[in-house]
C-alpha cells in the first residue's frame, strides 16, 4: 500500500494549493502525519514507522543480526534516490567506512526492504535496442518523509524528491516504469501500460536555457510518436518539437490533458 497521493493529500489537509503541495514535498503523503500540526509529534510517528517495519518486520523476518548495518544501508540507499546504485558499489561503500560487509550481504538487505514495500526498484530499458537491461538499476522509497526523518533537510536534493514523488504517482496510475536508456542519454521514466507509452523527464526548474537544453535532449532522441513530457515546479508552460512542459503539482492533480 503506497501513502497517500498528492490529491488525496490536498483533500484531506485542504488549504491553498501552494501550501499543501510545500507540506507534501517536505513530510511526506502518510494519513496521520498529514493531519499533525506539530513538528515533533510528526517525526516521533514517522520514526514509530520506521522502526516498526524496519525492527519488528525486517530484523524478525529475515533474522538480521547486525541492525547497525541494515540501518547503514537503508541510509545510503535514502540518500541516493534517483541515482544508480549496485550491491557492489554500497558494499564498497561501506567498507570504506568501516562498516565491514559484502555485495551479498547488501543485496539480502535491499531484496528485505523491497519485500517491506519501503523500497521499489525501476529497471534500465533500451529504448533503441528494444530489451530491459540487468544492471544499474535505481531505486525510490515509499515516502519522502522517511527520507527527510533519517537525513534531515538537503535542498540540493530537490530534484531527487521531485523524481520519487513522481515515480510513485506513476505507480499509482497503473504504470510499469523504467529508466530508459538512449544511447548515451537518460530519460527519467518510461511509462508503460495496456500498450501506451509515455516518457517523462522531470527537473526542480528548466528556466535556465542550458538545463532546458539538458533535459529536453534525451526526449528529443526518441524516433517514436508516443507523448513526451518535461514535469518541472515551473509555473511556465513550454511545448518544443511535441515535447510538453507542465508543472508537477498539474500533473499530481492530474488537471493536464493526456498527462
Amino acid at each position: 500500500m503506497l501513502p497517500l497521493s498528492f490529491a488525496e493529500y490536498s483533500d484531506l489537509v485542504g488549504g491553498s494549493r501552494k501550501e499543501a503541495w510545500n507540506a507534501y514535498f517536505r513530510n511526506g503523503g502518510f494519513p496521520y502525519a498529514a493531519q499533525l500540526e506539530d513538528s515533533e509529534i510528526r517525526t516521533d510517528y514517522l520514526s514509530g514507522i520506521f522502526n516498526t517495519v524496519l525492527l519488528k518486520d525486517i530484523v524478525a523476518r529475515k533474522r538480521i543480526q547486525d541492525v547497525n548495518l541494515l540501518e547503514s544501508v537503508i541510509r545510503f540507499l535514502f540518500d541516493n534516490i534517483g541515482n544508480i546504485v549496485s550491491s557492489k558499489k554500497i558494499s564498497d561503500s561501506l567498507n570504506s567506512y568501516g562498516r565491514k560487509t559484502t555485495s551479498v550481504t547488501v543485496e539480502n538487505y535491499i531484496e528485505a526492504l523491497m519485500e517491506s514495500f519501503i523500497l521499489y526498484k525501476a529497471g534500465r530499458y533500451d529504448i533503441r535496442g528494444k530489451q530491459h537491461l540487468k544492471s544499474l538499476e535505481k531505486y525510490y522509497l515509499v515516502d519522502v518523509g522517511l527520507r527527510r526523518l533519517l537525513l534531515g533537510d538537503r535542498n540540493t536534493d530537490i530534484g531527487h524528491i521531485l523524481e520519487n514523488i513522481v515515480y510513485l504517482e506513476l505507480l499509482r496510475r497503473g504504470f510499469q516504469v523504467s529508466i530508459g536508456k538512449v544511447g548515451d542519454l537518460e530519460i527519467d521514466f518510461v511509462a508503460d501500460k495496456g500498450g501506451d507509452r509515455v516518457y517523462y523527464q522531470v527537473a526542480a526548474s528548466i528556466l535556465d536555457p542550458a538545463t532546458f537544453a539538458r533535459e529536453i535532449a534525451p526526449l528529443k532522441k526518441v524516433a517514436d510518436h508516443y507523448p513526451k513530457f518535461l514535469i518541472t515546479m515551473d509555473e511556465i508552460s513550454v511545448n518544443e518539437d511535441g515535447i510538453r512542459q507542465i508543472n508537477v503539482v498539474d500533473f499530481l492533480l492530474d488537471k493536464t490533458e493526456n498527462a
